[in-house]
């Protein structure tokens, strides 16, 4: 009797051991978020899910409008509703930016398009209120609060540089807060800032520290709307801490990072950005990373780890090739130190089309991990703006997704890139043909796009579980069969993983001598299997020409 007793007491000691190091392994084996490696979900707010039909049409903006360039209903509510399915998680999103959401012109454009509304948000009227066909604050409160229960982040789009054009709705604002001349030529570095982006799209004198009085239209607008006190009183609290000039550009600044400390946002994509002087960016981020420590301090609770706010600025034609110093031509700008992150990389899609992988990768590898070394870049092969995408037609949907989601830096994926919604549509003019609304009912009923789904999906979710594999070290192990490895450190955690590319369906074997050890339990992810290395080399037996390799 004593020794069955002995026995028991044994195994339920092994019992608990092994629940125990069960249990700290995954404390221990929880991917840290790295805004380096991490997955960005692009989606134009009004193009991508209608989840409140109330507010499609507002301020009257009912005029036939040239094809996909009026609103379509996209909103909020409807992000929040595919945030709650899990539609993110599934495909391993860990950040969604979002175009801009604040109050667009009230009127349209028509420069050679048809008719065009603001539907996408980058002709600002009023950067303190929500436009209303995308919904409310509350809806903003309720989708980041949403999103952060599942570890996902969210960036707003910011845009300092111009307000939306001049229409009979929405007159020109002062002539000391905005030029309308001369056009840009970007022939220089003046002739791409000082400058209107296009015609009728006033620009903000962002260089100016001459002290500016609200316009007119602003202030009849709060009058009318009962909150002219309120703003007025925040703008002096401002500009007394701040002790800023009252110049065009810190008003802007004080209204995008209210955004920060009323809602807790996560960072903001910037639009535009050389196109304003590169000071005004460093000043941009004080501002922002004040208003974050601020939101944290008063809400903790609600802070999901220690990462600074993130900021990633589109500069347009920048490549991860130019390192740190974007070139004008007669001067050479560095956007990166005491500014952003994270540039978005316009080179990707080039080097998609026209490297090998194992070229590409080391290169982009090579690259983060020493001239940009603390830095980042985002990469795409789609967007709303680049008309020549790496697969406008859709006739390689796999490729794209194994070639954006395993390429070392972060990662945006745009919305309908994981279901090949295409990106040449009939009657369009100009970049509306890359605007097209989600293809929902593609994706929940047509096999092919399911399939294209589904192999994104695999690749988001190891990536999201992976930092090494935006944020680590890239080493070559086989060129036939193509397989790699990428490992890294942070702290106390150490991420390693094996992808295998281009391989035989069936049986296929894999050196993995240089990573794991013989006996190491290892686990394909993409095939949802078990394996164990013996003597340096795995057997995976599937029908995916693609293995991704992580320890059990």
């Amino acid at each position: 009797m004593k020794s069955f007793l002995t026995l028991l007491l044994a195994l339920i000691s092994v019992s608990c051991v092994q629940k125990n190091k069960t249990d700290l392994n995954i404390e221990k084996t929880k991917p840290p978020f790295v805004w380096e490696a991490a997955n960005v979900y692009f989606l134009l707010t009004d193009r991508f899910n209608n989840g409140d039909k109330s507010n499609d049409i507002n301020f009257n903006r009912t005029e036939k409008t040239g094809k996909l360039r009026g609103f379509e209903g996209g909103d909020i509510k409807g992000v929040t509703q595919k945030v709650k399915e899990g539609y993110f998680t599934d495909l391993g999103i860990n950040a969604i930016w979002m175009t801009p959401i604040v109050e667009q012109i009230h009127g349209g454009t028509n420069e050679g398009t048809g008719l065009s509304y603001g539907f996408h948000g980058y002709w600002t009227r009023d950067w303190t209120n929500l436009d209303p066909n995308f919904g409310t604050k509350e809806d903003l409160h309720e989708l980041i609060d949403e999103a952060h229960k599942r570890g996902i982040r969210i960036l707003l789009d910011a845009v300092i540089n111009h307000t939306g054009p001049v229409t009979d709705k929405d007159p020109v604002w002062p002539s000391d807060w905005v030029r309308t001349e001369p056009q840009c030529d970007y022939k220089s570095y003046e002739t791409t800032t000082t400058c209107t982006l296009v015609k009728n799209l006033p620009d903000i004198r962002t260089e100016s520290n001459e002290a500016v009085s609200l316009p007119q239209q602003l202030v009849d607008k709060w009058k009318q709307e009962g909150r002219y006190e309120k703003e007025l009183a925040e703008l002096n609290e401002f500009f007394k801490r701040t002790g800023y000039p009252k110049a065009p550009r810190f008003y802007i600044i004080k209204w995008l990072t209210d955004y920060i400390t009323e809602f807790g946002i996560d960072g903001y994509r910037v639009d535009t950005v050389k196109h304003t002087e590169e000071y005004v960016w460093q000043e941009f981020k004080k501002e922002c990373d004040y208003a974050f420590a601020e939101y944290k301090k008063n809400n903790p609770e609600k802070v999901l780890d220690d990462n600074q706010f993130y900021l990633v600025g589109e500069v347009y034609n920048y490549g991860i090739s130019a390192a740190k110093a974007f070139d004008f031509g007669d001067k050479k700008v560095n956007y990166f130190d005491n500014a952003f992150n994270s540039l978005i990389n316009f080179e990707t899609k080039w080097n998609a089309a026209q490297m090998p992988m194992e070229e590409m990768f080391k290169k982009y590898s090579n690259l983060l991990e020493d001239d940009l070394k603390g830095f980042g870049v985002l990469n795409y092969l789609s967007s709303h703006d680049d008309g020549q995408p790496f697969d406008p037609n859709r006739e390689k949907p796999f490729e794209t997704a194994t070639k954006l989601l395993l390429c070392p830096g972060a990662s945006q994926v745009y919305y309908g890139d994981e279901s090949a919604r295409s990106l040449v549509i009939e009657g369009t003019v100009g970049d509306a043909t890359l605007r097209s609304f989600m293809n929902w009912e593609v994706v929940q009923n047509d096999s092919r796009t399911k399939e294209i789904l589904n192999h994104w999906q695999k690749l988001g979710q190891f990536r999201a579980n992976h930092p090494a594999i935006g944020a680590g070290i890239h080493q070559m192990i086989t060129q036939k069969p193509y397989v790699f490895y990428r490992s890294y450190k942070k702290e106390d955690f150490n991420d390693i993983v094996v992808i295998g590319l281009d391989l035989p369906k069936g049986e296929k074997t894999l050196d993995v001598s240089k990573v794991f050890n013989d006996g190491d339990l290892l686990f394909d992810s993409y095939s949802n299997q078990k394996i164990k290395v013996k003597k340096g080399v795995i057997k995976v037996d599937s029908d995916y020409n693609v293995v991704l390799i992580e320890k059990e």
